[in-house]
């Protein structure tokens, strides 16, 4: 091994810019924390190429005088920091790396003017190296332009990825720096494209801009208090629920976060009322002593470590809990696609089956009526030799008016979940009519207009031609809004608002960031759920017979679109173990 020796400042520079600045995302909010912490009343973000080819932030504070700039750019200089215990610390930042971090992997240049002084002051630094300070034209304020992120640090580049995901993560980094200061006007623009421009408001008004008029109107206020910590915000009634956590923003002590607390509280809050797999709608804000959380825990300040966790994870699941069960939740019209089920009286009925030579229909949403339940009665067995090669076996009946019965040929109980074993031969259908050219559509009577936020309306239209291809579709109808023109055939009666919501839902979550191949098995797993049957629908003989014969026919049939399994298979073994007659 060589001798120790100490790294050059430039070397330092830059390994210590990997920890602050680790994509396009984390550049934006280091800067626009500066801009809130400058007191600006109005903040501009503009985007080119996802934050890799240009990151421009303008804002209207009080600046940097002229003379302080080449200390702004110094690792660990700040102006900040005022309680050297790190208890106190009333702004976004304190630590000093930002900038320096941004100037040691990219081009960056700040133009600042306070108001007091006469013109503008400008210094560059790329890749560490400074540049000395020249006068500028420019507006009080503070302009932050970084060029070419990590050009000097290409190892870090070569794990960036597409210019569209980054671009969608520096956005999704000013959406919750925009919902957690309502008191500053924020404008987004990515590759001359207006995301959002919302002037200075009131919380909820800003909620509304960002999350959408229609989910905002649902909204129930939440207000709560527990030894000093205040909770305060809105939440979204059981029925208002996404397919991604997409719609919750987190804010403590005016500081927005992903804590793993919160999210978790949260997450408990909401577990009996929606359904698994679905995500609750929060705006939830916490105003804690200083001296009760540390917000020095990792360099993106994102998350925090509470001095008392459980308690703030009871104040969010008691306040939660408390105000879905006020009345005026029960009045909210339900917004979602896929409410929590209404509670049923336990309910089984038998259908006999029909004579063995009577056909089994085809499995078709069209003939599946609403039908009025037989008397029920136990079916005759059906003979042996009729089943003995279906490995589902013969239908017996159906609980719950979700859960199919049927016996193996061996004896064995098999237990069918109805919607998952459709949206599983559904999808298929739909990937084997996609293969052979396009998805059948058929034009809605009434084209349906649905409202979104600015970001979601983007990105469905930038995935229109592949929902063309699918049967779905839509167009711009002004900003935030769409407008759905064709569904698959295959849908019938498509909830067409609802589905486009899931779609915009699920390519938020990771749409960008997968290759074509992966959105559209995304997509197609969503077609296929809301074509399917849903729990709760009584079946006829011949249908579940037909669904069963289906599920034998189809590849992958074991697990719906979304992995979870269609039916369970108790053996004679295994009903002995379970009623403790074998151990």
């Amino acid at each position: 091994m060589s001798a120790i020796r100490r790294l050059p400042e430039l070397i330092v520079n830059r390994i210590a810019a990997g920890e602050v600045i680790e994509r396009p995302a984390a550049a934006v909010k280091e800067l626009v924390e500066n801009a809130l912490d400058a007191r600006a009343t109005r903040i501009e973000v503009i985007l080119a190429g996802g934050g890799i080819a240009r990151i421009e932030i303008i804002d209207n504070g009080i600046g940097i005088p002229s003379d302080e700039l080449p200390l702004a750019i110094e690792r660990h200089a700040t102006s900040k920091l005022r309680d050297e215990t790190l208890v106190e610390i009333p702004t976004l930042g304190f630590r000093g790396e930002a900038l320096p971090s941004i100037g040691a992997a990219a081009k960056l240049t700040l133009i600042s003017r306070p108001p007091h002084q006469p013109e503008a002051a400008r210094i560059r630094v790329a890749g560490g190296a400074v540049s000395d300070i020249a006068p500028s034209p420019g507006l009080p304020g503070t302009t932050a332009i970084v060029e070419d992120l990590f050009y000097a640090t290409p190892a870090r580049r070569k794990f960036l990825r597409s210019p569209r995901a980054e671009g969608e993560a520096a956005e999704r980094a000013v959406w919750r720096l925009a919902l957690s200061a309502p008191h500053v006007a924020f404008r987004l623009v990515a590759d001359e494209r207006v995301l959002f421009d919302v002037p200075v408001q009131d919380e909820r008004a800003r909620i509304s801009a960002l999350f959408g008029r229609e989910a905002a109107a649902s909204l129930i206020p939440l207000t709560a208090e527990r030894e000093g910590v205040m909770l305060q915000g809105f939440i979204g009634p059981a029925a208002l629920n996404r397919a991604t956590g997409a719609l919750q923003s987190f804010v403590v002590n005016g500081r927005p976060v992903q804590d793993p607390v919160l999210k978790l509280a949260l997450r408990l809050a909401y577990r009996e009322v929606i359904p698994a797999g679905r995500y609750p709608v929060a705006a939830l804000t916490l105003t804690i002593p200083p001296d009760a959380v540390d917000v020095n825990v990792h360099p993106a300040k994102t998350e925090l470590r509470f001095a008392d966790q459980n308690g703030i994870r009871a104040l969010v699941i008691g306040a939660i809990g408390r105000a879905l069960a006020t009345p005026v939740s029960l009045d909210l019209a339900p917004i979602a696609t896929l409410p929590s089920m209404p509670q049923r009286q336990p309910h089984f009925s038998f259908r006999a089956p029909p004579p063995p030579s009577a056909p089994a229909r085809g499995f078709a949403e069209a003939e599946l009526g609403f039908h009025a339940p037989p008397q029920a009665r136990l079916p005759q067995a059906p003979p042996e030799t009729s089943y003995r090669d279906h490995p589902l076996g013969a239908p017996l009946g159906q609980i719950l008016d979700t859960y199919i019965l049927a016996q193996a040929s061996d004896g064995a109980l098999v237990i069918v979940d109805q919607h998952a074993a459709h949206e599983r031969l559904t999808e298929e259908k739909l990937r084997a009519a996609f293969r052979e050219g396009a998805v059948p559509s058929q034009p809605l009577l009434v084209p349906v207009v649905v409202d979104f936020t600015p970001l979601d309306a983007e990105r469905l239209l930038a995935e229109a031609p592949l929902l063309a291809r699918l049967g779905l579709e839509i167009e711009a109808f002004g900003p935030g809004a769409i407008m759905v023109r064709s569904a698959p055939a295959a849908l019938k009666n498509p909830d067409a608002a609802g589905l486009l919501r899931d779609l915009a839902e699920d390519f938020a979550e990771s749409g960008a960031a997968l290759s074509l191949e992966a959105r559209l098995d995304a997509a197609l797993a969503r077609l296929a759920c809301h074509r399917s049957i849903r729990a709760g629908r009584k079946l006829a003989y011949e249908e579940m017979d037909s669904l069963l014969r289906d599920m034998e026919a189809t590849p992958r049939a074991a697990t719906c679109a979304h992995g979870r399994p269609t039916f369970l298979r108790l053996s004679e073994s295994d009903l002995e173990k379970l009623f403790g007659r074998r151990a």
